[in-house]
């Protein structure tokens, strides 16, 4: 194999597969990343079994067809420090070579042949969604999932297919975000856990017309130039609707610029507090945390009559605050010991209050 190719577009492509390449085993073929250079087009794929990435890129200047593995962090490391200049990439003696002028790194592989297949899309239904869009509403809803929760279902986001919306929830135990997105469906009811790794690279990718496929293992997005796939999560997702109140005792109206200024203030020195809505002003006060306080009280106009007293974890309401445009949100309250709602258009935060 041989091929000649653009520094910085080959570092872009190797930057954006890193991500999915095995970094704890070094001695696994998915610590590599596997190259293919034939018919014009040179393909670049990583994979650690659980979330794939492969990239295809036309016009390459192949002089000679054949395929590769090198490690992915080796290999990024290299390009890294090359000058924005050809490279030249070619195969010898069961090495990989790169060369730039007077520079030369000679790289070991693995046997091509070994290196994990990407699920195909034959026999998978097809999501039927603006790619983009979803990728904006996952943001949305990315602070509530949990990372490392014994419940793995807590480790991804729902995506509940009904008839003419889809419900993306996330949760970690304490607080739970939906998002309602309104779009047209297949009119099949269904539902899938996405992993949140598989939603933070998402994020990077889902721009472009990408169609999405699936099954009750598998989700898989492919365009012109790439092709991604991310195990599903089989397991069962808390039944997200028993969490969120059906009534509530107190509503009001807030500003999130005069609320993010109060929280800003007390997350200085302490990461939970006590929020006092009265008519005229909004108090915030520090939960004594090794005898460190704070205070300050904003002026607003609420529509209260008793006031609303929510203690909570400054972060989960500064993650609501960012993931909404609008400069007013709904806050729907029963008593202080129970959880509260936080709402803007079509995303919700349900809120456990913390204990002192």
């Amino acid at each position: 194999m041989k091929f000649i190719i653009n520094k910085s577009m080959l570092s872009n492509i190797i930057i954006n597969t890193s991500s999915y390449i095995d970094k704890k085993d070094v001695s696994s073929i998915t610590s590599h990343i596997f190259i293919s250079a034939k018919d014009g087009i040179l393909n670049i794929k990583a994979t650690d079994h659980e979330i794939g990435l492969a990239y295809k890129i036309k016009n390459i200047n192949i002089q000679v067809e054949g395929e590769a593995t090198a490690n992915g962090t080796t290999i990024l490391n290299i390009i890294k420090g090359l000058k924005d200049e050809d490279i030249v990439v070619e195969t010898m003696n069961n090495f990989l070579f790169l060369r730039q002028k007077s520079a030369k790194f000679k790289l070991p592989m693995y046997n091509s042949l070994d290196f994990p297949n990407f699920p195909t899309i034959k026999e998978k239904k097809k999501f039927v969604i603006d790619s983009s869009m979803l990728g904006r509403s996952l943001k949305k809803i990315m602070p509530n999932i949990d990372s490392n929760n014994p419940n793995y279902a807590l480790n991804g986001a729902l995506i509940d297919i009904k008839d003419d919306y889809i419900n993306l929830v996330g949760t970690d135990g304490k607080r739970l975000g939906l998002y309602k997105l309104d779009t047209p469906t297949d009119k099949t009811e269904y539902s899938l856990i996405i992993p949140k790794k598989a939603i933070s690279e998402m994020q990077k990718l889902f721009f472009d017309d990408v169609e999405i496929y699936y099954d009750d293992n598998i989700l898989v997005a492919v365009c012109d130039n790439f092709e991604f796939y991310t195990k599903l999560i089989n397991k069962k997702f808390p039944d997200y609707q028993r969490v969120i109140p059906k009534e509530f005792h107190s509503s009001v109206m807030l500003q999130r610029d005069k609320m993010l200024e109060g929280i800003k203030t007390i997350n200085m020195i302490c990461d939970r507090m006590t929020i006092t809505i009265k008519p005229n002003s909004i108090l915030f006060e520090s939960i004594n945390e090794n005898n460190n306080e704070a205070k300050t009280e904003i002026e607003s106009q609420n529509n209260v009559i008793n006031d609303i007293i929510i203690r909570v974890t400054n972060r989960y309401i500064i993650d609501f605050l960012s993931s909404i445009e609008s400069n007013e949100f709904k806050l729907d309250y029963n008593s202080v010991d129970v959880a509260f709602m936080l709402s803007s258009e079509e995303l919700l935060n349900i809120i456990m209050p913390t204990i002192n």
